[in-house]
This record gives C-alpha cells, sequence and structure tokens, in this order.
C-alpha cells in the first residue's frame, strides 16, 4: 500500500518542505522526537517499510554519531560538568543539544528519503512543467538528475563486477574507491554530452510553447498530503511549547 501513488511528485516535494522547515527554528527533542515518531508511523503507508527505510538510511545513521560526539564536546555549556578537556566540555546542556541535534537529523531526513524513494522521475517532470511551469530545460535536466541517481547505483555495482573479473578486486578499499568514482564522473561527463546533444537535437530551448503527453493536474489527494504535513509539524511544535522545551532559534549561551 502506497498513498503517495495518487499524490503528484511536485505536491510531496511541497509537503516535505512544510513538514521539515519549522523544525529548524528550535533545536529541542521534544518537537523532533514527536515529528519522527508520527514520520515512522506512516512510512508503512508510503510504501517504505521500516527495515526498508533503515536500510536506505545508513548513510544518516552513520554520520550521526559524528555530529553528536562535536556537540556533545563542544556544544552549550551550562548545568552540570561530567568532563572537561582543553576545549572540549562535556555537560548537562551539551549532552540534551547533542540528543537534539541527532534526533533532529532523523526527523528531517527520513521524510526525504521516503519521497525520493517512492518518486517517479517522469511524474516529476511532468509536475514540475505543468503545475509550477518552470522552463523546458530545467525539468529535462531535473528529471535527468533523478534517473541518474539510479543509474550511478547500477554503474557502481557492474564497475565493481567489472573489476573483480579482471583481478582488480584486491587493490585496497580506499585505491579501489578513488579509481571507482574516477571512472563514474568520466562516465557521467560523457552521458552529460549525450544529453545536451539530445535536447539540442530535440529542440529544448526553442521559442514556442511545449505540449506534454501526459497531464499532471492537483486534487484532493494533493490537499490531504499537505494539510498532513502541516498537521504533524504543528502538534511536534505545540506539545514542545506546551512541555516548555521549545526553545526558537535560541541555542543558548556558551558560557559555563
Amino acid at each position: 500500500m502506497n498513498v503517495l501513488d495518487k499524490v503528484n511528485p511536485v505536491v510531496r516535494l511541497i509537503a516535505v518542505m512544510l513538514l521539515t522547515t519549522p523544525l529548524l527554528f528550535s533545536v529541542d527533542v521534544v518537537s523532533a522526537a514527536v515529528c519522527l515518531a508520527f514520520v515512522v508511523a506512516l512510512a508503512p503507508l508510503c510504501g517504505v517499510g521500516l527495515v526498508q527505510l533503515a536500510k536506505t538510511a545508513w548513510p544518516v545513521f552513520a554520520v550521526l554519531p559524528v555530529a553528536g560526539l562535536s556537540m556533545a564536546l563542544y556544544g552549550k555549556r551550562g548545568g552540570h560538568e561530567y568532563f572537561s578537556f582543553f576545549y572540549a566540555h562535556v555537560t548537562e546542556n551539551s549532552l540534551m543539544l547533542a540528543a537534539a541535534i541527532m534526533v533532529r537529523m532523523l526527523a528531517v531526513s527520513l521524510p526525504v528519503i521516503i519521497v525520493a524513494r517512492t518518486l517517479d522521475s517522469t511524474r516529476l517532470g511532468d509536475g514540475l512543467a505543468q503545475v509550477l511551469h518552470f522552463p523546458a530545460r530545467f525539468v529535462i535536466g531535473a528529471v535527468s538528475a533523478v534517473r541518474m541517481v539510479g543509474l550511478f547505483r547500477r554503474d557502481w555495482q557492474a564497475l565493481g563486477r567489472a573489476r573483480r573479473s579482471r583481478g582488480l578486486a584486491n587493490d585496497g578499499r580506499i585505491f579501489r574507491a578513488f579509481t571507482m568514482v574516477f571512472a563514474l564522473l568520466v562516465l557521467a561527463l560523457r552521458r552529460a554530452d549525450k544529453l545536451a546533444t539530445a535536447m539540442d537535437a530535440r529542440g529544448f530551448g526553442a521559442p514556442g510553447k511545449r505540449t506534454w503527453a501526459r497531464p499532471s493536474t492537483v486534487g484532493m489527494s494533493d490537499v490531504a498530503a499537505v494539510c498532513v504535513a502541516i498537521a504533524v509539524a504543528a502538534i511536534s511544535i505545540a506539545v514542545a511549547v506546551v512541555t516548555g522545551s521549545y526553545d526558537f532559534l535560541n541555542l543558548g549561551s556558551s558560557s559555563a
């Protein structure tokens, strides 16, 4: 089941912005935790299981300890001090800030991952052109960029298999990664040149109004998606305000 199938891709992006932007105005655990709970609960309805979400979001989970540790060591001072060394001060407030940053990173990134995982590049292009009325060149560029993400993943796997078949897989992970990244860069430049040639051949940028084969409209499902995003953001902030943890654009004093 995927309730996002009936939602216009452009509206999905707008809903994500409405959901995550209010979370950037305060660094507190409560609002981010409430929003994160809603996101996790709604993920299966959006066609992304919790196991799939965890596997897809592994880069975010890998960065979380780094962000949390930096905030714990060099974040907001105040409260009981547990540890100090040179410029590093681990205090009660710095630990709270670290927890808030980590939870907020999940609350902001997971909705983006859910939407991106189920996003159809062709429908996105139709929405950008017909709903937002963006220029044709920008629309085709956006569609190509979305499609290239999946192509790069397959190209990386194909390059890895090719290197193993040629006996080049034992050069060390770091060296192998650099060589494969360089190969992907060369491949991306070649594809960009082919795409530019194809766009010129098909008359992109020529004067006159373009036509589109598939209509892109906004309906009640799109309105409902926007309303849900606004409601989740409003509930998250309201709970933080009621509990007294909401701190509008204030990271606190840096003094001990």
